[in-house]
């Protein structure tokens, strides 16, 4: 388990600073083991309970930008608390996971934690927060603004292009098909094959 010096190091490396004694004391208050992970392409974060440890875990990944890795952060504490008040008796999504995010993104959601630009679809998406994230393609728009990667440069969204456009994305090129809820079929130029890639990858137009 982190101590709390360690602990807010690790938070001040990724989150808005005005942030950091509010995530810390969420912490102090049900105490869990916590790393920040590699890039992982299925998630942002994850919480894994054991009715066998007294102390839980959450990882996050090391290349959200600031105000998502906050966002990904309190939905994790959110499953903590949901799962040390009901345990299993819950769905992982459900209303007492979405009253318990709801509750300790209260006091987060202003001006000195959010840009605007990110704060206006982030109340309307709180008002009735989804599992996922790429659910909500608007919140994560405006979070994508502020990414610091510079490993893809494109200006497009997948979800930016007509169906049938032609786009390239790490160097292959592909044609868009359907869109199937947060992902989106597409077929490979050169060999035919299909695939589902998210609707909110970044990819350069033919």
């Amino acid at each position: 388990m982190n101590n709390s010096g360690k602990f807010k190091e690790i938070l001040a490396l990724h989150l808005p600073k005005s942030a950091v004694s509010y995530c810390l004391s969420l912490w102090e208050e049900t105490p869990f083991s916590f790393s920040v992970k590699n890039p992982r392409a299925t998630k942002l974060g994850d919480f894994r309970y054991r009715k066998d440890q007294k102390i839980q875990s959450i990882t996050i990944n090391s290349d959200l930008n600031p105000y998502q890795f906050l966002l990904t952060f309190i939905h994790e504490v959110a499953h903590l608390r949901t799962f040390e008040k009901y345990g299993m008796a819950h769905a992982p999504h459900g209303k007492e996971w979405k009253r318990t995010f709801q509750s300790l993104m209260l006091p987060l959601l202003s001006e000195e934690i959010f840009p605007k630009d990110i704060l206006i679809p982030l109340k309307l998406h709180m008002s009735n927060p989804a599992a996922s994230l790429a659910r909500d393609l608007f919140l994560m728009k405006e979070m994508s603004k502020y990414d610091q990667s510079k490993r893809n440069t494109a200006a497009f969204f997948l979800s930016d292009l007509a169906p049938g456009s032609v786009f390239q994305v790490a160097g292959r090129k592909f044609k868009k098909g359907e869109t199937r809820r947060t992902r989106v079929v597409c077929e490979e130029i050169t060999t035919g094959k299909k695939y589902l890639i998210s609707r909110l990858a970044k990819v350069d137009p033919a």
